[in-house]
């Protein structure tokens, strides 16, 4: 893979605040966003179109989590609230309100019907996804617990926190199994590599941290950005991860050497963010980020040039 071109597909407008959270529908050609405003909104990422309002909110939204296995998004706020709802009917299927501070990161399961939420309190908790019953709650930091991670064999999982340490779980047992202190500022971005190689962490400080999963040990270490890390996502099928920051940029990386590929900003002449790039997820060949300047973007990456 010697070059790739970058071409905006589509810009969404419509939010009337920053854009903190995207995620993919069940069908291919839907996405999510949510933030500082009154709804979570569903767009044709194909088209480029808004489709409808699918939840109103009272406060900010900070998450939107997929459920896998289902039809069903997780939406979580400013208030701690996590909304539960079927995307095809637009029915709410369940409130959990266990949370008192904000929610940052949900994640769940392929090999178990099980829910993991993250909160600015401190503490995880892990929720059955049939009856929406909360399983465990048990504390992790005394600061927030703002992203998760959890690798393709799902045995384990990661948690980076405000306190600048990332803690490795047993998926089963949730118990920990080790604790990785190497950045200086708070954990913003983690990602497990999909063969279960490497852990890759970004914080605050602006670094990108490159652990084995054997022993955790840090393999490489790289200034990626200027200011913090707020995503970092593995394409789903070629070797190449992007990462975004608040520096208002995205990079497109080798997933074989870490070596950089492609830098998106305004700087290198692309029409994009004008301010801090809060999400991205990965479509298909599709990379959509989500921003501060109150907009989405769905950019083309094209790798056969």
């Amino acid at each position: 893979m010697a070059k790739i071109e970058i071409k905006k597909r589509h810009t969404l407008t419509g939010h009337q605040n920053p854009v903190f959270a995207v995620e993919k529908g069940v069908e291919s050609s839907k996405v999510f966003t949510g933030g500082n405003d009154k709804g979570v909104v569903e767009w044709d990422s194909l088209e480029g179109k808004f489709l409808r309002i699918i939840l109103p909110v009272k406060t900010s939204v900070y998450s939107l989590h997929h459920i896998q296995n289902s039809k069903l998004l997780a939406v979580g706020e400013r208030s701690g609230q996590v909304t539960i709802i079927d995307t095809t009917n637009q029915e709410i299927v369940a409130k959990l309100s266990h949370h008192r501070k904000p929610i940052f990161c949900i994640q769940s399961f392929h090999s178990k019907p099980e829910l993991i939420i993250s909160s600015e309190d401190g503490t995880v908790s892990v929720w059955e996804t049939s009856t929406f019953k909360l399983l465990y709650n048990f504390k992790v930091s005394t600061e927030t617990v703002r992203c998760i991670a959890l690798n393709g064999k799902e045995d384990v999982f990661a948690l980076g926190s405000k306190d600048s340490k990332i803690r490795i779980f047993d998926a089963k047992e949730y118990s920990i199994i080790h604790e990785i202190h190497e950045h200086t500022m708070p954990i913003t971005a983690l990602a497990f590599s999909p063969d279960n190689k490497h852990l890759l962490t970004g914080g605050r400080d602006a670094q990108l941290n490159i652990f084995n999963t054997v022993n955790y040990a840090l393999e490489k270490n790289i200034t990626a950005h200027m200011f913090s890390i707020y995503g970092i996502v593995y394409h789903p099928y070629l070797p190449l991860f992007a990462t975004a920051s608040r520096d208002k940029s995205i990079k497109i990386w080798r997933a074989d050497d870490f070596s950089l590929l492609k830098i998106i900003s305004q700087e290198k002449g692309y029409e994009s963010h004008r301010l801090s790039i809060n999400g991205i997820i990965w479509e298909e060949d599709m990379l959509i980020s989500v921003s501060d300047d109150k907009s989405a973007i769905i950019w083309d990456i094209d790798t056969n040039v």
